[in-house]
């Protein structure tokens, strides 16, 4: 096995040096500086997204809903709705109407992980989410980290969600320190008693059935030190500023009102999202006693001969399938129960 990793890294640094790409040689110094500076791997747990193999676009499996999710029904709801307004806006044929409300039927009453719908297989899969750390926290983001062309404080954020068209290309690598990474997790599966006996046996068993890994886009969340370690706050953001967004927003909006601050606490908020705003690509700001950072995500999904990793039986959900629109004809003539 390790003969066979030196392989494999030694044709990843000959592709490099074929490139004759300085950006690419930075980013690599920088995984190299981050994996010595944040050498451990803070696993925060699965996530789960919507993947599709369209033979009309090719063989691959690609990401159609972020792999963002943190139960496999939340993903079916998302399919279920994306297939619903599918029939509802996308055709005037009532055979191909049939078709998709039928799958739409099947999702409001039963727990599937994979539908095939006008010969696009649709598939619910998994993935592992982490963030490396050291002495001083989890890792913030890293200096080549790309950012919006445009940066803004206000508005919608404008950056493109990366899953979304995220093609799974098991064989393919960005850079040394990504194709290291991807072979040190071929092996892993969980271990420790935190995790109940049906997790390290299904995980386990992921690591034959699922022997390869994927890489998934980077991300970026806030992250809030607490007694027991870091907790995150939010969803993931696309860039280190989408994230900076979230934290600034939190600060001065969305936290005060969800938690009813007091008139003076309110304020303090303000000045803090206002001086982190004021200092641009800032990764950590303290209000009060309580101290929040912008920590560097990243995810793995497992690969096998069938394509990406399923849910596995000892993933849960908080809920079932259930009826989620309204009953449609295959005239596509609405009906509003009372």
């Amino acid at each position: 096995m390790a003969d066979d990793w030196k392989r494999q890294l030694d044709r990843l640094h000959a592709g490099l040096v074929r490139r004759d790409d300085p950006a690419a040689w930075v980013a690599e110094a920088d995984a190299v500086d981050a994996s010595l500076r944040y050498p451990h791997f803070a696993l925060r747990g699965p996530v789960f997204g919507l993947a599709a193999q369209d033979p009309e676009v090719g063989e691959e499996w690609r990401l159609v809903q972020p792999m963002t999710n943190g139960m496999p029904q939340l993903v079916r709801d998302g399919l279920n709705s994306l297939l619903w307004f599918r029939a509802k806006d996308d055709t005037d044929d009532p055979a191909v109407r049939r078709e998709v409300l039928a799958a739409v039927a099947v999702l409001e009453r039963e727990p599937v992980d994979e539908l095939s719908v006008l010969g696009v297989r649709y598939r619910v899969v998994r993935g592992d989410e982490f963030a490396r750390s050291g002495p001083d926290g989890l890792e913030p983001p890293r200096p080549t980290d790309p950012e919006p062309a445009e940066v803004s404080w206000e508005g919608r954020p404008a950056t493109p969600e990366p899953d979304v068209g995220f093609v799974f290309s098991p064989g393919e690598d960005e850079g040394l320190m990504a194709g290291a990474l991807k072979m040190a997790m071929r092996e892993f599966a969980y271990t420790g008693a935190r995790f109940p006996a049906e997790v390290r046996a299904d995980s386990e068993r992921a690591v034959t059935s699922h022997p390869d890994v994927v890489l998934l886009p980077v991300g970026f969340g806030v992250v809030e030190q607490s007694t027991g370690g870091w907790e995150p706050c939010g969803a993931l953001a696309p860039t280190p500023h989408d994230a900076r967004r979230l934290l600034y927003d939190g600060l001065n909006e969305m936290w005060p009102l969800l938690y009813r601050f007091g008139e003076a606490k309110r304020a303090r908020y303000a000045r803090a999202a206002e001086e982190f705003r004021v200092a641009g690509r800032a990764h950590e700001i303290r209000v009060d006693d309580r101290l929040f950072r912008i920590c560097r995500i990243e995810r793995t999904a497992r690969f096998g001969p069938d394509g990406p990793e399923p849910p596995r039986p000892s993933d849960l959900d908080d809920y079932g399938p259930m009826k989620m629109h309204p009953t449609m004809d295959e005239d596509g003539t609405l009906h509003y129960e009372e």
